[in-house]
């Protein structure tokens, strides 16, 4: 089980059982809206099955690609979705001093799980150093902030723009491999 493959599938249950924290346990978008602008119309059951759909299609790829690629795409969207949603809820839980929906399996289960794919996917050169990394991660801040300012279209660009980025990390993979 320490292989990427094998680690990412654990990415959408760590997603369902978040929701169920956030939203079952505990009122998310009741304490989000405490703090932040009403920009997400769309109910919290659509936003669980739109990403985690997105995530298992993104899966579904790299199992059938299995290249830097694939990996770089379910590491940006493991890194929008959960590490940098991890940060969120932690840091505005102490910013706010009040409990935000999330941050349990946020701490418990998104960083810990995202910490063993990141080791699998360094130690298997899907992630070529700690600069990449850092780039994903940066990619990620940028996404997961302008969903919180924009909202849900966010999501469109990012299913549009992400065969681009597919395509140039391989090119780029194929360019080095040829040097």
């Amino acid at each position: 089980m320490k292989k990427f493959s094998n680690l990412i599938v654990l990415g959408p249950l760590a997603y369902a059982i978040h929701h169920f924290e956030e939203h079952i346990l505990f009122n998310f978008r009741e304490w989000r809206l405490s703090y932040f602008s009403d920009n997400n119309s769309i109910s919290t059951e659509e936003v669980l099955i739109r990403l985690i759909s997105l995530l298992l299609i993104m899966i579904f790829v790299h199992l059938l690609k299995n290249n830097r690629g694939s990996a770089h795409l379910v590491l940006f969207f493991l890194m929008t979705t959960q590490v940098i949603n991890s940060f969120f809820h932690i840091f505005f839980s102490f910013y706010f001093s009040d409990f935000s929906p999330g941050a349990i399996s946020a701490t418990l289960l998104y960083l810990p799980i995202n910490y063993l794919i990141i080791c699998a996917a360094l130690r298997e050169g899907f992630l070529k150093s700690y600069l990449e990394l850092f780039a994903v991660f940066i990619a990620g801040l940028i996404t997961f902030t302008l969903f919180e300012f924009i909202g849900p279209v966010v999501i469109i660009y990012t299913v549009i723009l992400s065969p681009f980025y597919y395509i140039i990390i391989n090119m780029i993979d194929k360019r080095n491999a040829a040097i």
